[in-house]
C-alpha cells in the first residue's frame, strides 16, 4: 500500500521556521518527482516546490519566494520542506504528492498519490 505521510506542521509565530517531512512508503519512487503543495481556507491547492529523487533537482513555484527549501533523503524515502521567515499568509494545509514528472506535478495532473496534509498556522 502506497502511503505519503506528512508531519512537522504546527503553530508558529511570524518570522519563525518549520520543517515539514513527507515519508513515502509502499513502492519505489525513484522514477517519480515529489512535491509540496498548500491549500489555504477558501482557496485552491497550489504548488510550492518539487524535487526529483535522483539526482535531486529542485523546482520552486512562486509561492516559495526564496524562503522555502525542498530536499530529500533517499535512504529514508523522505522529502522535506524547510520554511523560514514565515508569514501569516503562509497559513494553510500543506500536502505532499508524487507524480511522474515536474509538468504533471506543477499542474496537479496525473498525481497518483497524495498525503493527508499537515496544518501550518502562522500567527501575527
Amino acid at each position: 500500500q502506497v502511503q505519503l505521510v506528512e508531519s512537522g506542521g504546527g503553530l508558529v509565530q511570524a518570522g519563525g521556521s518549520l520543517r515539514l517531512s513527507c515519508a513515502a512508503s509502499g513502492r519505489s519512487f525513484g522514477s517519480y518527482v515529489m512535491g509540496w503543495f498548500r491549500q489555504a481556507p477558501g482557496k485552491e491547492r497550489e504548488f510550492v516546490a518539487g524535487i526529483s529523487w535522483s539526482p535531486g533537482n529542485p523546482y520552486y513555484g512562486d509561492l516559495a519566494e526564496g524562503r522555502f527549501t525542498i530536499s530529500r533523503d533517499n535512504a529514508k524515502n523522505t522529502v522535506y520542506l524547510q520554511m523560514s521567515s514565515l508569514k501569516p499568509e503562509d497559513t494553510a494545509v500543506y500536502f505532499c504528492g508524487a507524480a511522474p514528472g515536474f509538468g504533471q506535478l506543477v499542474r496537479q495532473i496525473d498525481v497518483p498519490w497524495w498525503g493527508q496534509g499537515t496544518q501550518v498556522t502562522v500567527s501575527s
